[in-house]
């Protein structure tokens, strides 16, 4: 009975966040359930945590596992947020045949994220680290969007601009599959010199977010592609000297 549960209990937490997205994306489309589009989001990258951490403490790995994990990202943080941002083009100013369709433009993200996830399913060098945007870094960004407008509705003339959206897009699709070292969040030991930048990183977040609530996630996600870069390069620098 252990063993079924050893081996079972991380795919089943997958799916939990696969279930999550699905009833994220039914969520959207109703405008006004936006918000709840945005925290089954959240509540997806928390099961996408639990699920890795599941099979790292039970041991159970399995080419399925990562498969289906692959599956359920793709769902939770590539459609459903691109979905989101969808609604978000509809309710800009109407431009005629603009507003006809550049909203598909939204649906580049799914795109990007499967190509960000299939690579980072073949590429060797993601083992430790990440090699692009992770695609949940990415759909949590995209999930801030109606929250922040929830709390700061003057930002409803950028958030709906569809130029501005349209740069956005264009911007996460290339950082999704961009040759950018990233660090991971996983923490593989307790050395605090080995995991400073990640203490940092989670320090740095949890004081903005107190203070800023929803407003500091794009604040988030810039301080953590900034320390990755520092943190590589003074890794690459110490090799090198």
């Amino acid at each position: 009975m252990k063993k079924r549960v050893r081996k079972h209990l991380p795919n089943f937490i997958t799916c939990a966040n696969l279930f999550s997205g699905c009833i994220g994306i039914v969520l959207t489309f109703t405008s006004d359930y936006l918000i709840f589009a945005s925290y089954a989001i959240f509540l997806s990258a928390i099961f996408d945590f639990f699920d890795g951490l599941a099979s790292r403490v039970l041991q159970s790995y399995s080419g399925i596992g990562k498969d289906l994990d692959s599956l359920a990202d793709m769902v939770s943080f590539g459609v459903l947020p691109s979905v989101i941002l969808y609604e978000f083009y509809q309710q800009g100013p109407q431009l005629g045949v603009v507003s006809e369709y550049l909203p598909f433009v939204a649906f580049l993200i799914p795109v990007f994220s499967a190509l960000r996830l299939a690579k980072f399913n073949n590429d060797t060098r993601q083992a430790e680290s990440f090699i692009g945007l992770p695609t949940p870094a990415n759909a949590i960004l995209i999930a801030s969007f109606p929250l922040i407008l929830q709390q700061i509705p003057d930002v409803g003339k950028i958030l709906f601009n569809p130029y501005i959206l349209t740069v956005f897009v264009l911007i996460m699709c290339a950082l999704l599959v961009a040759e950018l070292p990233l660090m991971s969040l996983k923490f593989k030991n307790r050395d605090f010199n080995k995991n400073i930048y990640r203490y940092l990183l989670l320090l740095l977040s949890a004081i903005l977010i107190l203070f800023f609530k929803f407003a500091a996630v794009p604040v988030v996600i810039i301080f953590y592609i900034t320390l990755s870069l520092i943190q590589f390069k003074l890794a690459n620098d110490k090799v090198s000297g």
